[in-house]
């Protein structure tokens, strides 16, 4: 009986550890992918800014959506993201002004300024673009960050691709994207066994 309980043991380590290792896998594979389908709109994640300015992390993310919409990738930019207790400016409405003054047409960029996490802001961002007939998106954020922007998105109806940055604060040195690889596995993991997001980003 204790040798079967051994093994049994056994079994379950081997198996998380096979999940915890494939899904850090993923997260590493879809974070070097540079998706550039023609799309109905780049969605674009929010990230913390400071009186209306965007942070070195989130502008770095606000560049790349330009880039893209820049090629044509697609006609517009939603901007997500709300606003934290106290904040003038939302994420979203930060972003929009950013991509503005950096010369994206007003009319081009739809502000979404709903959502405290990736999830409720991809929500809002995909019932928005369901009411105006868009379908297909590219989003925008840092690159470990790209898997579990790209299931959530898809789980809200939507039909995703990735455009990390590959640039800014969080993939200059090693130790750094070790720990947002760690970081996203865990989320991910915990998005697939609640169906809820466990990190506001």
């Amino acid at each position: 009986m204790t040798r079967w309980i051994r093994r049994a043991v056994a079994g379950a380590v081997i198996v998380a550890l096979v999940l915890v290792g494939g899904t850090a896998l993923r997260v590493w594979y879809v974070a070097r992918a540079d998706e550039r389908p023609q799309v109905d709109a780049i969605v674009v994640l929010g990230a913390a800014q400071y009186n209306g300015t965007p942070s070195q992390v989130f502008a770095h993310r606000l560049g790349q959506a330009k880039e893209l919409y820049d090629q044509g990738v697609a006609p517009r930019i939603v901007t997500t993201g709300g606003r934290a207790q106290g904040d003038t400016y939302s994420e979203a409405e930060s972003g929009a002004r950013w991509l503005i003054d950096n010369g994206v047409a007003e009319q081009d960029t739809l502000v979404v300024p709903e959502g405290a996490d990736t999830l409720r802001s991809l929500q809002a961002a995909s019932r928005e673009m369901q009411d105006r007939g868009w379908a297909t998106t590219v989003i925008v954020s840092d690159p470990w960050h790209s898997l579990r922007a790209r299931t959530m998105a898809e789980d809200a109806g939507l039909e995703a691709w990735t455009s990390p940055t590959h640039s800014g604060p969080i993939v200059q040195t090693r130790e750094t994207q070790a720990w947002y690889i760690g970081r996203e596995t865990v989320a991910l993991l915990y998005y697939h066994l609640f169906g809820a997001d466990s990190v506001r980003s």
